[in-house]
């Protein structure tokens, strides 16, 4: 058994942005029934407070002059143990964990994750009197990358993972930050957290942590290349021989077709006729006409450049001329938000925005739809494919990360194989989008879609496989930590 610190800037079902919340309310859950002994650091946001019961005190300490408080809970479900950094000064606000009302970075976010990463440290160096210690200190994206940076200044500290979520994202800050943070000066350099002059959180994370990995395998592969390194590539490359991808799993009772609490009509492969109730009752409740025999495309998505919208947007008008139903759920950049809606507007019999997320919504489409919408430029894992499979809502999507290892093209060999369970872009580009929506709608109500849904719910999406590579990680890091030290 290994003590597991397990640190995450957001968590499901407390407080979500997008994928890392579910994988941290899913992983450490499942590596605790694999006999792992898992605390989870989150920050303490006012709505986390408002949704956990009676936390109590570990410790307190300070950092820049700001009292922070360690408290401890449990999570009902599931009865994980989470501790929540206390910080009123930097974590009790309105808005969102990294961006305020109007949609901008919260000024002092390089403060409030440092205060997050030291309290980690301190925690992984038995300076708060806890009497417990962990073994390893597994850390996801920017907003922990200062903690394996910072630990490894100490001979006598746990072993770190750091796991990449998203490699575009990377906590960058200007060089008076760092001064300001009174960081090491030592860590000021090329193959520290300098990045082209800047601060950079991430590079914390894949520079010093003892083994890194990404969220997929391919996307592990992509990284190492110029277009999706973003600037780290030369370091990712480097240190490849410390780099893996493991492909995220999904919480497979919360996405669950046969007992879905927000599902009036649950479904499995042996009654896969009662998707279609689904389909009926969401048209109804969105004012869509009511037809079965007119194709939904769900897209529940951030509404980013990244998820595909510059070819969606571009095809729009040839997308709408087929005879197919639009429906799409997310929020994210303004100028997106506004042209989806545009187009809401001029086809309210076709297409339906709903800006914001929504979660019971979110797993209705997944019922109702039968396609799902999502041609990504990048993507590390994705989770909604995943989602979408296990739903018998066949994906169509870009050949990129994880969408790459989820989703097997409905090409004449893969359907006579028996793999094929949806359908794949050749390139990303509004061409293909369409061309591969009208390859998709060729075999809509066949004998053939039938059972590329079936193929699509019959594979095991649980976190069990994938928590347990996460556990050879584990040793492999304890492994190096141990021949680091001689």
């Amino acid at each position: 058994m290994n003590k597991i610190l397990y640190l995450t800037s957001e968590l499901f079902p407390l407080i979500k942005t997008g994928g890392l919340a579910d994988v941290a309310g899913s992983l450490p859950p499942a590596l605790t029934r694999l006999g792992q002994e898992m605390r989870v650091l989150l920050p303490a946001y006012p709505e986390v407070m408002r949704k956990v019961k009676q936390p109590s005190l570990l410790a307190s300490t300070r950092y820049y002059n700001q009292e922070v408080k360690l408290l401890e809970t449990r999570l009902p479900e599931n009865g994980l143990s989470l501790w929540l950094v206390h910080c009123p000064a930097a974590f009790d606000r309105p808005g969102g964990p990294y961006i305020n009302g109007n949609g901008e970075p919260w000024h002092d976010n390089a403060l409030r994750f440092a205060i997050f990463c030291l309290v980690a440290v301190d925690i992984a160096l038995s300076r708060l009197n806890l009497n417990w210690q962990p073994d390893i200190v597994h850390g996801n994206d920017w907003q922990s990358g200062l903690a394996p940076a910072l630990l490894q200044l100490h001979s006598r500290r746990p072993a770190t993972l750091f796991t990449i979520h998203n490699l575009a994202y990377q906590g960058l800050f200007d060089h008076q930050t760092f001064l300001d943070l009174d960081l090491p000066a030592g860590l000021w350099h090329l193959d520290g957290l300098e990045f082209y002059g800047q601060l950079s959180f991430i590079k914390g994370g894949l520079a010093f942590a003892d083994r890194v990995n990404t969220v997929s395998p391919t996307y592990a592969r992509e990284i190492l290349q110029v277009k999706f390194g973003c600037g780290l590539e030369g370091l990712l490359q480097h240190r490849r021989h410390r780099l893996s991808g493991i492909l995220n799993g999904i919480d497979s009772r919360v996405w669950d077709p046969k007992h879905d609490k927000y599902l009036k009509a649950p479904y499995g492969t042996e009654n896969l006729e009662q998707k279609s109730i689904n389909k009926t009752l969401l048209q109804q409740q969105l004012g869509l006409p009511v037809d079965s025999d007119i194709p939904l495309i769900g897209m529940i998505s951030r509404l980013v450049e990244q998820k595909g919208l510059e070819i969606i947007l571009q095809g729009m008008a040839d997308l709408l001329a087929l005879p197919v139903q639009l429906v799409i759920v997310g929020t994210g950049d303004t100028h997106y938000e506004l042209q989806l809606s545009h187009w809401a507007n001029r086809h309210p019999d076709q297409i339906k925005v709903i800006i914001g997320y929504n979660e019971p919504l979110s797993h209705r489409l997944e019922a109702a739809g039968d396609l799902f919408l999502m041609p990504s430029s990048f993507e590390p894992c994705g989770l909604n494919q995943i989602y979408s499979l296990r739903y018998g809502t066949l994906p169509l999507v870009s050949n990129v990360g994880g969408l790459a290892d989820t989703v097997v093209d409905a090409d004449a060999e893969n359907i006579k194989i028996g793999t094929a369970n949806g359908f794949v872009l050749p390139n990303q580009t509004a061409d293909d989008l369409l061309a591969t929506l009208r390859r998709a709608l060729g075999l809509w109500q066949t004998d053939t879609w039938r059972q590329l849904q079936l193929t699509a719910m019959g594979n095991d999406y649980s976190w069990r496989s994938s928590a347990k590579h996460y556990l050879d990680l584990y040793h492999l890091a304890l492994g190096d930590r141990r021949g680091a030290m001689g």
